[in-house]
């Protein structure tokens, strides 16, 4: 190799490894190469990457692995790509999040139909030891609800801080209609309306006291105490 081409690949690489999450992973120079094509939402290049060898489960310096990655940028037809190829849809990172943990909390709606179909351990927990369920639940991700109420889901979970799904939605939740649904789908499949958090306080209390009248009325017509 020549003067100018080993500036030209010495560049290349510097290039490469300036990437956010790059600078410290380990992996062959295709996994660090998938992994900014993934970030980059460039399929046909995650194709090609993997067909010349790329590991689709390559990790970034955060434990993440390239669905990860596709998963936290929104992009589904890479993680299509990714799935397609064999990607573990319940690797977690270093924080424990999973391509499917994160979709659910974060409403990723087609990824996370994606992970479904891959496979998704539906028991599986985050760092905070809640299931996907809950942070959709909270962050008021109706879609992702959805999807997650038809699984075999616990919708009863409870979480490190000692709440349920329910609880999150009236807890953490505006009280507006996003919520009202979530809470009323709740509802509907069944979720324990009395099951009260660490202080004692029930989802309708709760409910009372941050004025979600419409919640409010939802929980009394179930049983709420």
């Amino acid at each position: 190799m020549d003067r100018r081409a080993a500036m030209a690949a010495l560049a290349a690489a510097a290039t490469l490894l300036a990437q956010p999450g790059l600078s410290r992973q380990g992996g062959t120079p295709l996994d660090r190469e998938l992994l900014v094509a993934v970030r980059a939402g460039e399929v046909a290049l995650v194709r090609d990457l993997l067909k010349r060898g790329a590991a689709v489960d390559t990790r970034d310096e955060q434990g993440r692995t390239a669905l990860l990655v596709a998963t936290i940028a929104d992009r589904p037809d890479v993680a299509r790509v990714l799935i397609e190829a064999g990607a573990d849809v319940n690797a977690k990172d270093a924080i424990e999040d999973s391509p499917f943990l994160y979709a659910g909390a974060e409403g990723r709606v087609a990824i996370l139909a994606m992970t479904l179909a891959a496979g998704a351990d539906v028991g599986s927990t985050n760092r905070f030891g809640g299931t996907a369920l809950i942070p959709a639940c909270e962050r008021g991700h109706v879609e992702a609800v959805r999807m997650l109420l038809v699984t075999a889901i616990d919708i009863d979970h409870v979480n490190r801080l000692g709440w349920t799904a329910l609880l999150e939605a009236v807890l953490l939740g505006t009280g507006g209609a996003g919520h009202t649904e979530i809470v009323r789908r709740l509802v509907e499949r069944g979720a324990k309306v009395n099951l009260a958090d660490r202080d004692g306080v029930t989802p309708l209390q709760h409910a009372r006291r941050k004025g979600h009248a419409e919640i409010a009325r939802i929980l009394e017509a179930a049983g709420g105490r």
